[in-house]
């Protein structure tokens, strides 16, 4: 448990927490407002942030930086989404005053170039996203209109936004690097201890300890996968919710602009009179009430900048037969009775068009760009369609509109997940990492040799003084009692070996039962059961097995090699993954096309497997190589008529030549929704009948002659 003292100096280092996070806010806020009260072309408002940070490390250079871009986004709300970039600053800051950079003249030009890339040019790209590929509203604005002038010069808008905001922040943060560099000369040492803020569950390490570790424990560090595993999990999560964000985000404008050309269309119709549609055609403009109809469509497209045409035609075999289109200001409309081609865009539409029904809305993106198109018949009294009333609205800035929303919630998505990375690094660091690593490199110390050795091993584990309040501190505890009582380590270490056997054991069923439910989750989608994966997977083992008892391949059929094939056995068909659902679980015989994209499961399967080998050490990998066999070549034929690479005979890996075997029987014998199962013999003479064309004789054979296994498993239930 945590001593008085030990409680004490926790509050302490809070304390000074809060204060020099109010420090560092009070300097950004009169950053700013010095900026704003000289009308300054600079920020200001990352001093506090740098300067917190390299007092007091990420912790509090973090909460400046993301509490300072939160307050002034209650006034302005674009602020809140450069909190990232902020937050990334407090990080470098940090980073750069535990290298010692702000001590010396010529690292300072590191810092400086680092926070202005950080700054002008994460934050130009920010900014030409958020203000839909323009110059924006802030600071640089003007610079950058100035540098790109009439747009004749060298540079494009973008470019020139870059400029702008890369000149403009190099000079801001030159001024914020200055500042921070000459306060931590001033501040004294006393005072920069009492705000460096750590979370030190044990008695501190000096530097020289904490090289130390970090070079033991680089190649395999906790620190990295504890990182890489929040890291996926806050990805993927993020990318999950900003996806079903923006569809929303795009199908709800859609929505929007769906309903805007409900409603025009539905004033077209009101203002052309069905009874004169041919006499509009014959007369246009001479016609009695076709200046009013015409004025009221002008109306209409002058109303709104997203309401691109509004026309009227009739649809006959031969194209268009213009009754009104008004002109526009870039556009001259067609006469009354000219007859235009059809759009490609409404070919499929053409029967319904000439029989006078209704048609559902149509989008393009052809000549004049993304337009939604509402055409809506126009009856006659005697219920005849005599013409359609169309609205074009322009689509474009919906595309726009995506861009910038994308940007915005990347952005924020982005400042948190740099936010939980860092708060989850310091927090593994001082409860996890540290507290490990030192009791691991007490225990290789330990020296039985003497009894003052012994005495001496001991003491340098309790002056750890871990105090986790967790598991850490009860192995902590239990280690320290071990020491102490010499007689029981063989014994205690005996345990601590079980246990670590045990949880090795679990890993593995972890690991296998994983395996299974991301193969499940594959099969699924062709609406299989589990099944299959289960079966086939059994079905590789007895044959392997029978193999090797025959003495065929034996030199290849291991312990291990047969344990690697049958944990991987699961992953053949994991590539259907990227397979679309209307081919994979089509009834009926598949198309040439249809099948050469159901062929790509192959090389779709050992790229994703291939993606798993590369992430994981070259020693953990041995069943994923197998699966990458798997995965790619089970499909390939004994006789060289296979596919993806036509392999034929021995090419083809062995793991391949035994799950091809196992694949085919077992789509034979299962039910599916275009098929029933084939009974077990014909099954199995179809096997007999594809040896030394199909599949690998030696296999075949050691299939068909091991088919009580075989029967027995085809006719158990695995399901769990």
């Amino acid at each position: 448990m945590e001593t008085e003292r030990q409680m004490q100096t926790k509050k302490t280092n809070r304390l000074y927490l809060l204060i020099l996070c109010a420090i560092g806010l009070l300097i950004n806020f009169l950053g700013v407002r010095l900026a704003l009260g000289l009308n300054l072309p600079l920020y200001l408002d990352n001093i506090g942030s740098a300067l917190a940070a390299a007092l007091g490390g990420f912790v509090p250079g973090i909460i400046v930086g993301f509490l300072t871009n939160l307050i002034n986004g209650i006034n302005d709300y674009a602020t809140t989404y450069y909190g990232s970039l902020t937050v990334l600053i407090a990080i470098f800051s940090a980073y750069f005053a535990g290298k010692g950079y702000y001590r010396k003249p010529l690292k300072l030009l590191i810092i400086i170039l680092t926070f202005t890339l950080i700054g002008g040019g994460l934050g130009s790209v920010l900014t030409w996203l958020l203000y839909g590929f323009s110059f924006g509203t802030g600071i640089s604005a003007p610079l950058a209109q100035q540098i790109y002038g009439d747009g004749s010069g060298a540079l494009n808008m973008f470019w020139s936004q870059f400029a702008a905001d890369m000149l403009i922040d190099l000079a801001d943060k030159t001024i914020t690097v200055i500042i921070v560099a000459v306060a931590l000369r001033l501040i004294p040492d006393r005072l920069k201890k009492l705000f460096s803020f750590s979370g030190w569950q044990q008695t501190p390490l000096s530097i020289k300890e904490l090289a130390r570790q970090s070079r033991i424990f680089s190649k395999k560090s906790l620190r990295r996968k504890i990182v890489l595993l929040v890291a996926l999990a806050t990805i993927v999560t993020a990318v999950v919710v900003t996806t079903i964000s923006y569809v929303h985000f795009r199908q709800s404008s859609v929505d929007e602009q769906l309903s805007l050309a409900r409603g025009v269309v539905d004033v077209v119709k009101g203002a052309v009179d069905p009874e004169r549609v041919d006499e509009f055609i014959e007369k246009g403009e001479e016609a009695e009430g076709y200046a009013h109809a015409e004025s009221i469509m002008k109306s209409l497209m002058d109303s709104s900048e997203y309401i691109e045409y509004c026309y009227v035609y009739r649809i006959e075999p031969n194209g268009c037969r213009v009754v009104f289109d008004p002109d526009t200001a870039d556009t001259p409309g067609e006469d009354p009775g000219a007859l235009i081609p059809f759009d490609e865009a409404f070919r499929d539409y053409l029967p319904d068009l000439l029989a006078g029904r209704e048609i559902k809305p149509v989008t393009s993106d052809e000549t004049y760009g993304w337009l939604l198109t509402i055409y809506e018949p126009i009856y006659n009294s005697a219920g005849v369609c005599q013409c359609y009333a169309a609205v074009d609205i322009n689509m474009n800035h919906i595309a726009v509109a995506g861009y910038q929303f994308l940007a915005r919630v990347i952005s924020l998505f982005f400042g948190f997940i740099i936010i939980i990375l860092t708060f989850v690094i310091w927090l593994a660091e001082y409860n996890v990492i540290l507290p490990i690593n030192s009791m691991a490199l007490q225990a290789k110390r330990f020296d039985f040799s003497t009894e003052e050795s012994r005495a001496a091993s001991v003491r340098g584990i309790e002056q750890l003084n871990i105090h986790t309040q967790d598991e850490i501190q009860y192995l902590y505890t239990a280690m320290v009692k071990s020491a102490r009582a010499m007689s029981r380590t063989a014994e205690d270490m005996a345990a601590i070996i079980a246990q670590m056997q045990k949880q090795s054991a679990t890993i593995g069923k972890l690991q296998s039962g994983l395996i299974l439910v991301l193969a499940d989750m594959v099969e699924s989608r062709d609406q299989n059961t589990g099944e299959h994966v289960r079966k086939t997977a059994a079905y590789t083992g007895i044959v392997m097995r029978r193999l090797r008892s025959e003495h065929i391949y034996e030199d290849i059929l291991t312990d291990e090699y047969i344990e690697d094939v049958m944990h991987s056995a699961p992953l053949h068909d994991v590539g259907k993954i990227q397979v679309p659902d209307a081919i994979l679980n089509k009834p009926g015989k598949l198309t040439d096309e249809e099948f050469a994209i159901m062929k790509t499961h192959t090389t779709a399967g050992a790229e994703i497997i291939t993606s798993a080998i590369n992430m994981v050490s070259e020693g953990d990998s041995g069943y994923l190589l197998e699966a990458r066999n798997l995965a790619k070549y089970h499909h390939e034929k004994w006789n060289g008529a296979g596919y993806p690479c036509g392999l034929k005979g021995e090419e083809i890996p062995l793991s391949a030549r035994v799950m091809a075997v196992a694949d085919v029987f077992d789509a034979l014998v299962s039910k599916r929704s275009y098929k029933d199962g084939f009974p077990f013999e014909k099954a199995m003479a179809i096997i007999e009948e594809g040896s030394g064309s199909h599949f690998d004789p030696n296999v075949a054979g050691a299939f068909l002659r091991a088919s009580d296994e075989v029967r027995s498993v085809m006719e158990s239930n695995m399901g769990r």
